[in-house]
Protein backbone atom coordinates (compact mmCIF):
# COMPACT_ATOMS: atom_id res chain seq x y z
CA UNK A 1 0.00 0.00 0.00
CA UNK A 2 3.08 2.17 0.98
CA UNK A 3 5.17 1.70 -1.63
CA UNK A 4 2.92 2.52 -4.90
CA UNK A 5 2.63 6.20 -3.29
CA UNK A 6 6.48 6.95 -2.91
CA UNK A 7 7.25 7.30 -7.03
CA UNK A 8 3.70 9.33 -7.28
CA UNK A 9 4.46 11.79 -4.35
CA UNK A 10 7.63 12.03 -5.64
CA UNK A 11 7.00 13.41 -9.00
CA UNK A 12 3.78 15.33 -7.68
CA UNK A 13 5.26 17.37 -5.08
CA UNK A 14 8.29 18.14 -7.73
CA UNK A 15 5.99 19.11 -10.72
CA UNK A 16 3.56 20.95 -8.30
CA UNK A 17 6.56 23.01 -7.07
CA UNK A 18 7.72 23.86 -10.71
CA UNK A 19 4.10 24.29 -11.81
CA UNK A 20 3.63 27.14 -9.37
CA UNK A 21 7.37 28.64 -10.15
CA UNK A 22 6.30 28.11 -13.63
CA UNK A 23 3.51 30.87 -13.15
CA UNK A 24 5.11 33.14 -11.14
CA UNK A 25 8.17 33.06 -13.70
CA UNK A 26 5.42 33.53 -16.65
CA UNK A 27 3.97 36.63 -15.18
CA UNK A 28 6.99 38.02 -14.58
CA UNK A 29 8.35 37.30 -17.46
CA UNK A 30 5.11 39.00 -19.60
CA UNK A 31 5.96 42.15 -17.16
CA UNK A 32 9.45 42.61 -17.36
CA UNK A 33 10.20 41.36 -21.20
CA UNK A 34 8.71 44.06 -23.04
CA UNK A 35 10.91 46.32 -20.78
CA UNK A 36 14.19 44.27 -21.00
CA UNK A 37 13.81 44.30 -24.61
CA UNK A 38 14.43 47.74 -25.10
CA UNK A 39 17.65 47.66 -22.60
CA UNK A 40 19.14 44.72 -23.78
CA UNK A 41 19.54 41.47 -25.19
CA UNK A 42 17.20 39.01 -24.02
CA UNK A 43 18.22 35.33 -24.11
CA UNK A 44 15.81 32.74 -23.42
CA UNK A 45 16.14 28.95 -22.79
CA UNK A 46 14.54 26.33 -21.74
CA UNK A 47 15.14 23.58 -19.25
CA UNK A 48 13.00 20.25 -18.98
CA UNK A 49 13.79 19.75 -15.40
CA UNK A 50 11.83 16.89 -14.54
CA UNK A 51 13.35 14.76 -17.16
CA UNK A 52 16.84 15.86 -15.68
CA UNK A 53 15.36 15.68 -12.19
CA UNK A 54 13.96 11.84 -12.69
CA UNK A 55 17.28 11.06 -13.98
CA UNK A 56 19.31 12.51 -11.36
CA UNK A 57 21.43 9.52 -9.23
CA UNK A 58 20.02 11.01 -5.70
CA UNK A 59 16.41 10.54 -6.87
CA UNK A 60 17.70 6.28 -6.88
CA UNK A 61 18.52 6.74 -3.22
CA UNK A 62 15.35 8.74 -2.69
CA UNK A 63 13.59 6.34 -3.93
CA UNK A 64 15.27 2.81 -2.12
CA UNK A 65 15.10 5.39 1.25
CA UNK A 66 11.05 6.44 0.99
CA UNK A 67 10.93 2.35 -0.41
CA UNK A 68 12.75 0.80 2.76
CA UNK A 69 10.33 3.27 4.92
CA UNK A 70 7.17 2.63 3.37
CA UNK A 71 8.13 -1.28 3.68
CA UNK A 72 8.29 -0.86 7.34
CA UNK A 73 5.32 0.79 7.42
CA UNK A 74 3.61 -1.79 5.56
CA UNK A 75 5.03 -4.85 7.70
CA UNK A 76 3.81 -2.76 10.98
CA UNK A 77 0.55 -2.61 9.22
CA UNK A 78 -0.01 -6.01 8.64
CA UNK A 79 1.24 -7.34 12.04
CA UNK A 80 -1.60 -4.91 13.47
CA UNK A 81 -4.06 -6.00 10.87
CA UNK A 82 -2.66 -9.98 11.37
CA UNK A 83 -3.59 -8.99 15.52
CA UNK A 84 -7.27 -7.79 15.02
CA UNK A 85 -8.33 -10.56 12.37
CA UNK A 86 -7.26 -13.12 14.38
CA UNK A 87 -8.99 -11.52 17.69
CA UNK A 88 -12.19 -10.46 15.42
CA UNK A 89 -12.18 -14.45 14.32
CA UNK A 90 -11.61 -15.43 17.89
CA UNK A 91 -14.62 -12.92 18.87
CA UNK A 92 -17.20 -14.15 16.35
CA UNK A 93 -16.70 -17.82 16.92
CA UNK A 94 -16.90 -17.35 20.77
CA UNK A 95 -19.61 -14.50 20.96
CA UNK A 96 -22.58 -16.61 21.35
CA UNK A 97 -20.97 -18.11 24.47
CA UNK A 98 -19.83 -14.68 26.20
CA UNK A 99 -21.52 -13.01 28.70
CA UNK A 100 -22.84 -9.37 27.76
CA UNK A 101 -20.38 -7.84 29.51
CA UNK A 102 -17.18 -9.70 28.09
CA UNK A 103 -19.13 -9.52 25.08
CA UNK A 104 -19.39 -5.89 24.95
CA UNK A 105 -15.83 -5.18 26.31
CA UNK A 106 -14.53 -7.32 23.50
CA UNK A 107 -16.18 -5.09 21.36
CA UNK A 108 -14.96 -2.69 22.56
CA UNK A 109 -11.37 -3.73 22.29
CA UNK A 110 -11.58 -4.70 18.78
CA UNK A 111 -13.05 -1.38 18.13
CA UNK A 112 -10.05 0.39 19.42
CA UNK A 113 -7.76 -1.66 17.79
CA UNK A 114 -9.48 -0.47 14.29
CA UNK A 115 -9.02 3.47 15.71
CA UNK A 116 -5.23 2.78 16.13
CA UNK A 117 -4.92 1.22 12.54
CA UNK A 118 -7.19 4.31 11.43
CA UNK A 119 -4.58 6.45 13.24
CA UNK A 120 -1.47 4.86 12.63
CA UNK A 121 -1.97 5.19 8.59
CA UNK A 122 -2.53 8.79 9.54
CA UNK A 123 0.70 9.34 10.87
CA UNK A 124 2.41 6.82 8.81
CA UNK A 125 1.03 8.71 5.56
CA UNK A 126 1.71 12.16 7.08
CA UNK A 127 6.08 10.72 7.74
CA UNK A 128 6.08 9.32 4.57
CA UNK A 129 5.23 12.83 2.98
CA UNK A 130 7.69 14.79 5.40
CA UNK A 131 10.28 11.90 4.83
CA UNK A 132 10.14 12.68 0.54
CA UNK A 133 10.19 16.50 1.41
CA UNK A 134 13.39 16.13 3.64
CA UNK A 135 15.13 13.71 1.30
CA UNK A 136 13.93 15.57 -2.04
CA UNK A 137 14.70 18.89 -0.76
CA UNK A 138 19.12 18.80 -1.02
CA UNK A 139 18.21 16.87 -4.74
CA UNK A 140 15.75 20.03 -5.80
CA UNK A 141 18.53 22.48 -4.52
CA UNK A 142 21.12 21.03 -6.62
CA UNK A 143 18.79 21.16 -9.90
CA UNK A 144 18.50 24.66 -9.34
CA UNK A 145 21.94 25.67 -8.85
CA UNK A 146 22.94 23.74 -11.87
CA UNK A 147 19.91 25.61 -14.33
CA UNK A 148 21.25 28.88 -12.04
CA UNK A 149 25.09 28.14 -13.30
CA UNK A 150 24.01 27.20 -16.57
CA UNK A 151 21.98 30.33 -17.38
CA UNK A 152 24.86 32.71 -15.67
CA UNK A 153 27.59 30.76 -17.89
CA UNK A 154 25.53 30.94 -21.07
CA UNK A 155 24.18 34.44 -20.60
CA UNK A 156 20.32 33.42 -20.58
CA UNK A 157 17.79 36.21 -18.87
CA UNK A 158 15.34 33.42 -18.30
CA UNK A 159 15.34 29.67 -17.86
CA UNK A 160 11.76 28.36 -18.68
CA UNK A 161 10.15 24.92 -17.82
CA UNK A 162 9.24 23.65 -21.67
CA UNK A 163 5.63 23.28 -20.27
CA UNK A 164 5.65 27.24 -19.69
CA UNK A 165 5.36 27.41 -23.76
CA UNK A 166 2.55 26.95 -25.92
CA UNK A 167 5.26 26.87 -28.81
CA UNK A 168 8.72 26.23 -28.82
CA UNK A 169 10.21 27.16 -32.24
CA UNK A 170 13.20 25.36 -33.98
CA UNK A 171 15.80 28.43 -33.09
CA UNK A 172 14.77 27.97 -29.10
CA UNK A 173 17.51 26.96 -26.97
CA UNK A 174 17.27 23.63 -24.89
CA UNK A 175 19.41 24.19 -21.96
CA UNK A 176 18.58 20.51 -20.69
CA UNK A 177 21.88 18.98 -22.20
CA UNK A 178 23.69 21.81 -20.13
CA UNK A 179 22.07 21.05 -17.10
CA UNK A 180 22.97 17.79 -17.47
CA UNK A 181 26.14 17.90 -18.15
CA UNK A 182 26.53 20.43 -15.23
CA UNK A 183 25.05 17.92 -12.94
CA UNK A 184 27.99 14.95 -14.03
CA UNK A 185 24.95 13.02 -16.27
Amino acid sequence: MWSKIKTDLIRIDYVTKIEIEMKKLIVLLLMVLPLGAFAQEVKIAFVNADQVFMIMPEIKVVEKKMADLNSKYDTEFKQMEAEFQKKYTDFTAKQDSLTENIKLRRMDELKNMQDRMQNFMEVAKQDVTKQQQELLQPVQQKLQAAIKAVGDEKGYTYILHPQAFLYTGSSAVDATPFVKAKLGM
